[in-house]
């Protein structure tokens, strides 16, 4: 198939502004960009849509959602896969790093459950042609977990993994400080009664103290020795973020406090917060909106967590309230992950690089709110949607 393309009448998002004109693609790569018209005949109508970079998402629950939709209700890999990838591109992702969590002490649990046949389904369905995004790895530990490195073992060396992050969900701290959240999320969604939910906060704080700093010592070695992208999870205090620096993390995902964000910007790590919390105007959990940490220059990622849609919405949203230009607020869901991740060779529209574009149409719905509706998706040049 042919991926020698030009698109004409678009609203390129450039690094720096917003620019009028037609961008060409020969081989899969982006060979140059116009600012006036082109006479092209061939050349693609983008009728004054905006030209945006693929998004690059380096945090997603969404295959595991897909792969576990009810409690204890697993999913076949293959179906599961397709059915995330398809979502993801829709929302104009064209690289994702599944995000795949391992330890938890319930067997019957997603992340506690053995992950061999799920990789094994990423490389297949790659090789057949079957994905429209670029699939890597995101793996999340939970080190207070007996079970974490045992269940890392298919990761390990495997080439698709780009990015470990350390997490510890023990109620009382981090993300869960406030105690009252954790019960309210663990009684609710996960659907515990008030005895477990006790009894569970008394046997973590024993697996913590047991497993966390091992498990620690050992994916912060793991990453210096393979060279994989390193970042914290749920800082809450200045101490988590500099034993994370220390570590030679290069981001922190989702900091609860302002402090802890503060510190982060201070040492050098980016910052990475959730769409949704963006998009839905605060934490679900209680603790600090990202948009105020956009407006204090302290955000530099966003990831949709959890609902793939949310990273396109919330960059848009961010400009909208005045609190970034849109050239800078599609940085973060374009430019700064993917560097952030080594891969220079995406994440902007320069010419040389990877051909992953998306075409953004911004339609006004009835009640005057504006949305971002994904009209086109390339990668490499090729049309994946």
């Amino acid at each position: 198939m042919n991926s020698n393309l030009v698109f004409k009448n678009a609203r390129l998002v450039l690094p720096g502004a917003v620019v009028e004109g037609s961008l060409s693609v020969a081989d899969g790569r982006i060979q140059a960009l116009d600012g006036g018209a082109t006479a092209v005949p061939q050349a693609i109508d983008l009728e004054g849509d905006y030209l945006l970079p693929g998004l690059v998402e380096i945090h997603t629950d969404n295959f595991e959602r897909h792969l576990m939709p009810r409690p204890k209700v697993q999913w076949a890999p293959a179906p599961a896969l397709l059915a995330h990838d398809a979502e993801v591109a829709a929302a104009g992702i064209t690289t994702v790093f599944d995000a795949l969590g391992v330890g938890e002490a319930d067997p019957e649990s997603l992340r506690g459950s053995a992950w061999h046949k799920v990789l094994e389904t990423i490389d297949a369905c790659a090789a057949q042609g079957l994905l429209r995004a670029d699939h890597h790895l995101h793996v999340r530990c939970e080190l207070p977990a007996p079970n974490t490195i045992e269940l890392f073992a298919p990761f390990h060396d495997h080439p698709r993994l780009g990015l470990i992050s350390l997490m510890d969900h023990t109620p009382g701290q981090r993300q869960w400080e406030d105690i009252e959240q954790a019960r309210i999320y663990f009684t609710g969604k996960k659907g515990w009664s008030q005895e477990k939910f006790e009894r569970q906060v008394q046997h973590s704080a024993t697996l913590q103290s047991q497993y966390a700093a091992p498990h620690r010592a050992y994916f912060v070695q793991y990453c210096r020795t393979h060279g994989i992208a390193l970042a914290s999870h749920d800082d809450t205090t200045v101490a988590h973020v500099e034993q994370a620096h220390a570590e030679g993390a290069a981001m922190s995902e989702f900091p609860t406090t302002l402090a802890a964000a503060r510190a982060a910007h201070a040492r050098g790590l980016l910052t990475v917060m959730g769409g949704p919390n963006v998009v839905r105007g605060g934490s679900h959990s209680g603790n600090v909106a990202a948009a105020e940490l956009a407006r204090q220059g302290l955000l530099d990622i966003l990831s949709s967590d959890y609902v793939p849609g949310s990273l396109l919405s919330a960059a848009l949203r961010l400009e909208e309230d005045g609190i970034l230009g849109l050239p800078q607020a599609v940085a973060t869901i374009t430019r700064n992950p993917a560097r952030a991740c080594g891969m220079a060779d995406r994440g902007e529209l320069a010419p040389g690089l990877r051909a992953d574009l998306v075409r953004v149409r911004l339609a006004t719905l009835p009640g005057g709110q504006r949305q971002a509706v994904v009209r086109g998706v390339w990668r490499e040049g090729q049309r994946v949607l």
